[in-house]
């Protein structure tokens, strides 16, 4: 049996995910080719490593295991993950650790601002773990983050990826009042495979959340990402890109789904990089502005540059 076990907290005897422990091994087929990536090895990298360390950041590159960590740090790019690394929820396919997490740190919103300065980030990406244990699922924290980048670093264009608010009243409105150009939220999987995948989430509230974004700011970008390879049929997917569409998401992100541990929900299927086209070529005509997929594809990989596509694909569009 292979018992999963955080290495580098304070207490490195507890599980990383205590909840997957005692479930039997999952076994995914081998990764092909186009899945590989290279160890990261660069200056970049070791620098971007440094600044995050020294202002005591967790990111979500490390703890859900990004594949593409070396490419991203190697150019100072990197996706903050505030109110700690330990989340509330235990979704079959993160990596993030599992557990009551602790109290909020209120310098950490400055402490992000401040890297995002060093960094010199022309656009940033702030996500957060599941933080259901707060009144507002850590929505005024999120608001006190984008605050706090603007004043440091006024012209650095921000995104949030955030969780869901489920049962937060209240919640969803506090971060959109503080404006950030994009606001993304992953559904991660089509409908039918949440009991297993994400079980405390809900499918269709995701979409509403999506879709008041756009009803309360419609200046604001919307995204939304899912994995492949969890079980899906080929309709479900074009399914969600349709209520994606309905709820006026303009960006939507496809990748690879990849298991983190053997406790963890395995991969059923590689899909081919000629299938990927194929989501991106429909994701287009039903009228995505901006569409990422890709077996690699992650929801802040390349977002700087994706954002200026996106824009760009706003300004274009016919009034």
């Amino acid at each position: 049996m292979v018992v999963i076990v955080d290495t580098v907290s304070a207490t490195p005897l507890r599980p990383r995910h205590p909840e997957k422990v005692n479930r039997p091994d999952a076994l995914s087929p081998p990764k092909p080719d186009w899945i590989r990536v290279r160890a990261p090895t660069t200056r970049g990298y070791a620098d971007t490593r440094t600044i995050v360390k020294e202002n005591g950041l967790v990111t979500v590159c490390e703890e859900a295991g990004c594949p593409n960590i070396g490419e991203c740090w190697d150019k100072k790019h990197a996706t903050f993950m505030i109110m700690g690394d330990t989340c509330t929820r235990a979704c079959a396919f993160c990596n993030v650790k599992t557990g009551m997490p602790g109290t909020l740190d209120m310098r950490e919103p400055e402490h992000v601002a401040e890297a995002t300065f060093k960094l010199g980030l022309a656009h940033i990406v702030v996500t957060s773990v599941d933080r259901d244990d707060l009144a507002d699922g850590g929505a005024d924290h999120f608001a006190k983050t984008i605050r706090a980048i603007r004043a440091r670093c006024p012209a650095t264009t921000i995104e949030v990826l955030t969780p869901d608010f489920l049962r937060k009243e209240g919640a969803l409105e506090t971060v959109v009042a503080a404006k950030p150009d994009v606001f993304n939220h992953n559904l991660e999987t089509v409908p039918s495979r949440y009991l297993t995948v994400r079980p405390g989430a809900r499918y269709f509230h995701s979409v509403r959340l999506l879709q008041r974004v756009k009803e309360i700011d419609p200046a604001i970008f919307t995204k939304s990402g899912i994995m492949v390879g969890l079980g899906e049929e080929r309709h479900e997917v074009s399914q969600v890109m349709d209520d994606l569409r309905s709820a006026d998401v303009d960006f939507l992100t496809i990748g690879q789904y990849l298991q983190p541990t053997r406790k963890h929900h395995a991969v059923i299927r590689y899909v081919t990089p000629d299938e990927f086209a194929g989501y991106e070529k429909v994701a287009y005509t039903k009228g995505f502005l901006m569409v990422s997929a890709s077996p690699l594809t992650r929801s802040s990989h390349h977002a700087g540059d994706d954002f200026a596509k996106l824009r760009a694909a706003r300004a274009a569009k016919p009034r």
